[in-house]
C-alpha cells in the first residue's frame, strides 16, 4: 500500500516507517523536524529512512494546510497514520499554544485532507493521558474520560471527538490509539528512561517524582509498532450493537474505534530504575520529589479489545526492553 505517516522524524513514526517498508509498503513521511528536543537525533532517524527504497520525506508542518493538501493530492495515500503532535505533559503547562496549533489545528487539517482525498483509513495517536483523574484500573476505552488534568491530554481527547465527527458525517474510518509510555532504542530525550540513563552515566542525580511510586504501563517500541500495523490493516467498522441510550465511548454507529495499546502490566518506577541500574552496572543517586502538576500516579492499559480484534500480544518484558535501549544508547552516544 501507499501509506502516509506524519511524525516520521519522531520515535514511534520512524520505527513504524521501517516496519511498513520492511513489508513492501510505500511510505510518505511528513515532519517539520521542530526543536522541541534534539534536532540531530530526529535528523539521524530520517537519515536511516533515506537509505530505504520506497521512502519519501516531506518537510512541512500540519498547520500548513495548503501544503498538506498538495502532498495528499500528489501522493494519493490509501491509508494515513497521524503521529505528529506537540508531545509532553509538562511542557503543555509552559507553552499551551504549541498544543493548540499542532494537536488541534494540525489534526483538523489531517482530517480534512483524508476526507477530500478518499483515504481508506486514518489511524491516529491518542494517549493514556486522556484518562486524567480516572482511578478505576485497568483503564478501559469503555470508561468515560471527561476529566483531563493537562492541556496535552485535553487536546488528545479532542482529537478523538474530532475523529468521531468525521467518521459520523463523512464515513471516514478512524481508529484512535491510546499509547501507554512507549520506550526503546531511538527514544525521546524528554522521556524518563532517556533522562535517567544520561544522568546516571554522567554521575548526576535523577529527579524521581511521586517518590518513585508511580506505576506505568511501560510498552516496548516493537510491541507498539506491531499494534499500530495490525490496527492499520483492520479498517474501523461501525458497532451494530451501539446504543445511544447507553453510549459506548470506545465504539460507535459510525466507522470509529478506540484502542488502548500498552503492555497490560504496570511497573513501579523504582523497579524500572532498578532494572536500568542493573543494565548500566551503576547505582542511581535519586532526588525523591512529590508528584508534579498534570501528572497521574498510575497507568494500566486494558488491551482486551485490541487483542480480540487484531490479535495484538505485547511480549517484551522491561528487562529485555531496557537492555536493548541501553545497548543502543551506549552505541549511539559512545557512552559507557
Amino acid at each position: 500500500m501507499k501509506i502516509l505517516i506524519t511524525g516520521t522524524a519522531g520515535f514511534i513514526g520512524s520505527h513504524l516507517a521501517h516496519r511498513l517498508l520492511d513489508r513492501g509498503d510505500e511510505v510518505i513521511g511528513i515532519d517539520n523536524v521542530n526543536d522541541y528536543y534534539d534536532v540531530s537525533l530526529k535528523e539521524a532517524r530520517l537519515a536511516r529512512l533515506h537509505t530505504r527504497p520506497g521512502f519519501t520525506e516531506v518537510r512541512i508542518a500540519l498547520e500548513e494546510r495548503e501544503k498538506l493538501f498538495a502532498e495528499f493530492a500528489r501522493h494519493r495515500p490509501e491509508r494515513v497514520v497521524n503521529l505528529a503532535a506537540q508531545a509532553g505533559v509538562r511542557y503543555s503547562l509552559e507553552n499551551p499554544h504549541a498544543y493548540i496549533d499542532a494537536n488541534l489545528v494540525g489534526f483538523c487539517n489531517v482530517l480534512e485532507a483524508c476526507r477530500h482525498h478518499e483515504v481508506e483509513h486514518l489511524v491516529y495517536a491518542s494517549s493514556s493521558s486522556v484518562y486524567g483523574a480516572n482511578t478505576a484500573m485497568p483503564f478501559s476505552v469503555h470508561h468515560n474520560v471527561d476529566h483531563p488534568v493537562s492541556l496535552y491530554a485535553a487536546t488528545k481527547k479532542a482529537n478523538e471527538l474530532m475523529a468521531h465527527t468525521y467518521s459520523h458525517l463523512f464515513g471516514l474510518p478512524t481508529t484512535g490509539l491510546r499509547f501507554f509510555t512507549v520506550y526503546g532504542p531511538w527514544g525521546r530525550p524528554d522521556m524518563a528512561l532517556f533522562k535517567f540513563t544520561r544522568s546516571i552515566l554522567a554521575g548526576q542525580p535523577i529527579d524521581v517524582y511521586n517518590y518513585g511510586h508511580h506505576r506505568r504501563d511501560f510498552t516496548y517500541i516493537d510491541d507498539i509498532v506491531e499494534g499500530v500495523v495490525q490496527t492499520l490493516d483492520k479498517i474501523a467498522a461501525p458497532n451494530p450493537q451501539w446504543s445511544g441510550d447507553e453510549p459506548d465511548p470506545g465504539t460507535s454507529r459510525a466507522p470509529y474505534r478506540l484502542y488502548n495499546i500498552g503492555n497490560n502490566e504496570p511497573v513501579e518506577l523504582l523497579r524500572f530504575i532498578g532494572v536500568l541500574e542493573d543494565c548500566l552496572g551503576r547505582k542511581a543517586e535519586m532526588n525523591l520529589l512529590p508528584m508534579q502538576d498534570g501528572d497521574v500516579p498510575d497507568t494500566y492499559a486494558d488491551v482486551e479489545d485490541l487483542m480480540r480484534d487484531t490479535g495484538y500480544r505485547p511480549g517484551t518484558p522491561i528487562e529485555t526492553g531496557i537492555a536493548r535501549f541501553v545497548e543502543w544508547y551506549q552505541d549511539y552516544y559512545g557512552a559507557r
